[in-house]
């Protein structure tokens, strides 16, 4: 049994979806959580420019003490996460890994659509995760930077969602997409939607309910699971806004503990 603290970063407060879902499954695991809203979004940025930030992040969250470290950021996952386990000396989970297996978890799974930002889509980290996994897999990448900002705008029954969805998901329903992996942290928030758009034939694979999962079995297995208790939640952000707080309660569906405003070393 281990009391310290897990440490969840992300490059803004998409990250939340994931603190919810391990809320959700681990119950008395305290959690620091770091947004890094001053450099948002990290999917436009070079590789040794994310590597850098994404230290620095883990650097914040080891400097208070946390026993185990998720990457809740998908282009973090995708161009660091090899050198954050190398550096820091301690466990450090992404959200790709998860995400691959549950989507090839049904043996049926044989035509595979990923949607996400462009930089993850650019990095094809899920594509060839998925087909060193599973040869002769049919994967549909797609990418869908309208779904964030439809998201963070509260936008999700608004007609023109559906529009958006439509133009994304028709041609991979069309090409005969059975499983939709959902590659970016905000898009869980879209689940009811997209389960009313897809109905029953197409899986959904929620990236941040399988990080929350693999997360459990990882800290089972090193037996550093926390003791029934209270747990508690830490947020802190490069930058603070009025937005980033009405976003922080949507995404936890609970009003966010005090905000602190981080400051990150180089």
């Amino acid at each position: 049994m281990d009391a310290r603290a897990l440490g969840i970063f992300d490059s803004g407060v998409g990250g939340l979806t994931v603190v919810r879902a391990v809320q959700d499954l681990l119950p008395h695991e305290a959690i620091v959580y770091l947004g890094d809203t001053a450099r948002v979004p990290y999917g436009s940025k070079s590789p040794e420019t994310i590597r850098r930030f994404a230290a620095e992040d883990v650097r914040f969250l080891v400097e208070r003490g946390v026993k185990a470290v998720v990457v809740a950021c998908n282009t973090a996952t995708a161009h660091a996460l090899p050198q954050l386990r190398e550096e820091f000396g301690l466990p450090v989970i992404g959200v790709i890994e998860p995400g691959v297996d549950a989507a090839l978890a049904h043996p049926d799974a044989q035509r595979i659509g990923v949607i996400a930002t462009r930089g993850t889509i650019r990095s094809h980290a899920y594509q060839h995760a998925l087909a060193q996994r599973r040869p002769g897999l049919v994967i549909l990448d797609h990418a869908t930077p309208l779904l964030v900002p439809l998201v963070e705008e509260n936008w999700i029954e608004h007609p023109a969602a559906d529009i958006i969805l439509h133009t994304y998901l028709d041609p991979l329903i069309e090409r005969g997409m059975d499983t939709l992996l959902l590659a970016c942290t905000h898009y869980p928030l879209l689940m009811p939607k997209l389960r009313q758009l897809l109905g029953p034939e197409v899986r959904l694979v929620d990236s941040a309910t399988t990080c929350a999962e693999h997360l459990r079995a990882s800290l089972a297995r090193l037996d550093i699971l926390a003791e029934p208790s209270p747990a508690s939640l830490e947020i802190h952000l490069t930058d603070l806004s009025e937005q980033f707080e009405l976003l922080a309660r949507r995404f936890l569906r609970n009003p966010p503990p005090r905000i602190h405003r981080a400051e990150l070393a180089s």
